[in-house]
């Protein structure tokens, strides 16, 4: 066996060892040579990490630096002596290292030390099953962010080549092969969508290097799993990036294309004919946005798995999303058809006139408040839940956790008097009905009475726990095993009906894969007596913790981590949750500002566009000021009728993260609560961005000459 001293020194695992004893690979160790071992030995000593962690401990040590790359990230190998003087410890040790190849014939351990525990080694943590939900989400988003860009380009494109229009028909006219012109404007497309590809990698790289001391906080306090403190791009990444910027740049104008290859040569530069075209495509986008919407409808009457819940999700938004437009064209009809002025109705006829080139930005501003909006609900539902959950199954002011059954039976004896109640925690895993379950036997007291919350229950439920009649299910078991309230369970240890009890309430437990069963204590020790608590609630007057914390590990020798107070566990828990949304906000921030720019872009393009269309309600007398006045209420009207679609929308999102994502990913269902002052202040936000990307343009056309407007009369169109 070998000795091992382990602590913390600023956030860095610090693992003091003897190279001379540590077991080959043992712990994920690093190998030594006899190089290692003369300098881990020689004063001032030898220290193993990777480069992030030794900056972290240059100038706090005179031992030497290595750099090992593969080590375990935030850890510090060295030896014992220099560990204990970096800890600042005289002495003693945190665990004996024992080598997995043993004699066979050997004196067990209990008779050698029988204060000693033998413990398995830790089974090595798949961080990549550990961190698959957070990945999960990173990619939904991903992906989203995705739609949102797909749409913004696929709009400028569009109004792209509605500028272009004199130019195509004067190169056609001119002999320009109609197969040359979109050649070289595809070849236009692609190297604008690398410059754009690498402008987005490197600004990506600049977001994942503020972000990542969050999410490795994150993944570290969720998880368990350390990360590296420092970025690896790796090139298949880059490769990536510029494949999704080139697939989006086409799919974007794959639509523009094809518009030009089938328009007639005389027709080209023809409003009429382009806006004919727009209206094809736009009754072949309602039919699909219907499609789609009815799929999101049919799978989630009939859908199943998470596969299933993110297809429903993909249907809804961008069915949502091809539907916008038709259902502004028709609203805008419908005012305009109870207009009581010409000035008006021209406003509201105008208004829909221009739909066609605004629809794809504001089809990207719909699903970024839409995402906003139902990530937010989300995030606020889940913080409202985790905190009443905090304060469900921490009830107990301090948890203290003994090393070995007979200390558990001394601390007993030693709290009687001293503290309100101890409340034993004691399980036992074992599968049942196939899934595994942790079977847990609670003293039967008013902590529990008080303060859980059941989903579903029976009558005097704690009553009939207490009396060994009954038992209580977490969610995760009640729909992995397809159970029903009142339905009886089988919980003995040779699963017998003998043993079988109803089922009389079923409680959240947020955040654990693990199903749960609670019976009463008696019953637990009769099934299961080979089974001692060694870990203990206890309740008393919250201005004695701290004393009695003291008392207990000077006592009987326990480790901070042994003696755990309740408020430390709450205030970490919020901590780490705060920080695991970090990136979700981030995201939602960085959309909704597309969104705003792909607006901005739209109106300053179709600004000079418009001008055949403001002449003559200019010549009729109206002036450039009002006029200006009319398109800043435009945009700020279009992007308020798009945020009432996009609140109906981020909750109907909300519900599907809550009640078909987080179930079929989790097992478990959150509950669902609306903030309307989130959503009024998003709303506003949305206004303020129309406004603002409606006043340059405005500003424009106040600022233009007359001479501009009456040349509108002698165009060659």
């Amino acid at each position: 066996m070998s000795p091992v001293l382990e602590g913390r020194y600023d956030g860095i695992r610090i693992l003091g060892i003897d190279p001379l004893t540590v077991p080959r690979g043992g712990g994920g160790l690093p190998e030594f040579n006899r190089t290692d071992i003369g300098a881990f030995l020689t004063a001032p000593g030898l220290i193993f990490g990777r480069a992030e962690v030794l900056d972290r401990l240059r100038g706090r040590t005179l031992a030497g630096f290595e750099t090992r790359p593969l080590l375990a990230p935030n850890t510090a190998v060295m030896d014992i002596a220099v560990a204990q003087e970096l800890l600042d410890v005289d002495a003693g040790l945190t665990r004996l290292m024992v080598d997995p190849q043993q004699p066979l014939v050997q004196v067990s351990l209990a008779q050698i030390a029988p204060h000693l525990q033998l413990a398995p080694p830790e089974a090595g943590a798949d961080v990549a099953r550990l961190t698959g939900s957070f990945h999960l989400n990173l990619t939904a988003f991903g992906l989203l962010a995705f739609a949102v860009g797909i749409f913004v380009v696929h709009g400028a494109i569009g109004l792209a080549f509605e500028q272009r229009r004199g130019m195509i028909r004067t190169l056609r006219a001119l002999g320009v092969p109609l197969g040359r012109l979109v050649v070289v404007q595809t070849l236009e497309l692609l190297c604008l969508a690398l410059i754009a590809g690498a402008v987005g990698m490197c600004g990506g790289y600049l977001m994942a290097a503020a972000l990542l001391p969050d999410v490795a906080a994150t993944l570290r306090g969720l998880y368990g799993a350390d990360v590296s403190g420092s970025l690896h791009l790796r090139p298949v990444w880059w490769l990536s990036g510029f494949a999704i910027a080139l697939l989006g740049t086409g799919l974007a104008t794959a639509a523009g294309l094809w518009q030009v290859l089938r328009m007639p040569l005389l027709a080209a530069a023809r409003s009429r004919a382009w806006a004919l075209a727009s209206r094809r495509a736009a009754r072949w986008q309602a039919g699909a946005a219907l499609a789609l919407l009815a799929l999101a409808a049919v799978l989630t009457g009939f859908g199943t798995g998470l596969m299933a819940g993110f297809a429903l999700l993909a249907a809804l938004l961008v069915g949502a999303a091809l539907a916008l437009p038709l259902a502004l064209d028709q609203t805008l009809a419908l005012l305009a058809g109870r207009a009581k002025t010409a000035t008006v109705a021209w406003f509201w006829a105008d208004t829909r006139q221009q739909v066609p080139g605004l629809s794809l930005a504001l089809m990207a501003l719909l699903l970024a408040m839409a995402a906003n909006i139902g990530v937010s609900t989300m995030v606020s539902s889940f913080r409202q839940t985790f905190v009443g959950f905090l304060d469900q199954r921490l009830a107990a002011e301090l948890y203290v956790s003994a090393q070995n059954a007979g200390q558990a039976a001394d601390l007993q004896r030693f709290l009687e008097g001293r503290v309100d109640a101890v409340l034993p925690v004691q399980s036992v895993s074992r599968p049942l009905m196939g899934v595994p379950v942790a079977i847990y036997g609670n003293r039967p007291h008013a902590t529990y009475r008080n303060n859980w919350q059941f989903l579903q229950a029976v009558p005097d439920v704690w009553q009939r726990v207490a009396e060994g009649k009954a038992l209580i299910v977490n969610e995760q078991l009640f729909r992995r095993a397809g159970l029903q309230l009142g339905q009886k369970l089988a919980i003995g240890p040779d699963q017998t009906l003998g043993y079988s009890l109803q089922i009389a309430g079923i409680y959240g437990d947020y955040g654990n894969p693990v199903g749960q069963v609670v019976i009463t204590e008696d019953l637990f020790k009769q099934l299961y007596p080979e089974v001692v608590a060694q870990r203990f609630g206890l309740r008393l007057d919250p201005s004695q913790v701290s004393i009695l914390r003291g008392d207990l590990m000077k006592r009987f020798d326990l480790s901070e981590s042994n003696v755990i107070d309740q408020a430390q566990i709450k205030a970490l828990s919020l901590a780490v949750f705060e920080r695991t949304f970090t990136v979700t906000a981030a995201l939602n921030v960085l959309t909704l500002a597309v969104a705003g720019f792909a607006i901005l872009m739209s109106l300053l393009t179709l600004a000079g566009l418009r001008l055949p269309q403001l002449a003559p309600v200019w010549a009729l007398g109206v002036t450039r000021a009002r006029l200006a006045g009319f398109e800043v209420l435009r945009a700020v009207i279009l992007a308020a009728f798009t945020s009432l679609m996009a609140l109906g929308l981020g909750l109907l999102l909300a519900w599907v993260l809550l009640a078909v994502i987080n179930v079929e990913a989790f097992g478990w269902r959150l509950p669902m609560d609306v903030f309307p002052a989130q959503y009024a202040r998003l709303g506003a936000l949305a206004l303020m961005a129309a406004l603002l990307a409606a006043l340059w343009p405005a500003w424009r056309l106040v600022r233009r000459s007359p001479a501009d407007l009456l040349q509108v009369f002698s165009n060659e169109r």
